[in-house]
């Protein structure tokens, strides 16, 4: 059985709607959760564990991918995944995970930049998502989730940008086996009705709004996201469509 290590970065962005997917995959997952109570922290393995799984997915958080003073955990995350992309192994990076593909790739993420993305957002694939063998199962436009004031403002070098929208450039990209997404595919319309309205009204959000607008997108972003990840555990088992 495929095995695949999930790293829990902060515990309100949990795996969702990824989890049964993987499962229906007969994917073995590892779950681990970051963040401690009161501040501590769990251990996270770093890149002496490579070879124990077949995948990684790094899930997303409000930190930024190298603030390792208020998150301990990020060194050993980067320095998996690092490992990771050097053994060829599939990993997923969704918010701060495809920020810390990005960094650890040599790309750049900064803090609070650009306009702020928050609810269900239009997406579309760049024309080399077609021929990707994860995002090409993806329709050519639709609609995810966001929750965002950090964004990555310029791909490593030797990555493919496979996604945009229109208030920001870098939506995913692939960097070999990896992926990484500044969009939330595990994240529902039920997700956003669990949002604080008055922070979402200071960003200049209105929670009624978007909540209505994630209803009406949601049966088409979900048959989205269920191919990325379906495609996903695909490249994690090595099977085929």
């Amino acid at each position: 059985m495929s095995r695949i290590l999930m790293i829990v970065n902060d515990v309100d962005s949990k795996p969702r709607r990824l989890i049964p997917r993987l499962i229906d995959h007969h994917i073995d997952i590892d779950l681990r959760v970051a963040p401690g109570p009161d501040g501590t922290w769990n251990d996270v393995p770093g890149p002496e564990a490579v070879e124990a799984y077949d995948g990684f997915v790094y899930l997303g958080g409000g930190l930024m991918p190298d603030e390792t003073d208020r998150a301990p955990w990020l060194a050993n995350e980067a320095a998996l995944a690092r490992a990771a992309l050097e053994a060829d192994k599939p990993q997923l990076g969704i918010c701060l995970g495809g920020q810390l593909l990005a960094h650890i790739g040599g790309g750049e993420v900064k803090a609070q930049t650009g306009a702020p993305e928050k609810g269900a957002t239009a997406i579309t694939m760049t024309p080399a998502a077609a021929s990707d063998p994860v995002f090409g199962q993806l329709s050519a436009a639709t609609h995810f989730i966001e929750s965002h004031v950090d964004r990555i403002t310029a791909l490593p070098p030797a990555a493919t940008l496979l996604a945009s929208s229109e208030l920001c450039e870098i939506q995913a990209f692939r960097l070999g086996r990896a992926w990484g997404m500044q969009f939330h595919p595990e994240a529902s319309a039920e997700a956003v009705r669990g949002w604080n309205a008055e922070k979402l009204a200071e960003l200049g959000f209105d929670k009624d709004t978007l909540i209505a607008e994630a209803d009406r997108v949601e049966a088409d972003s979900a048959r989205n996201a269920q191919a990325l990840f379906d495609a996903f555990a695909r490249e994690v088992t090595g099977a085929r469509a």
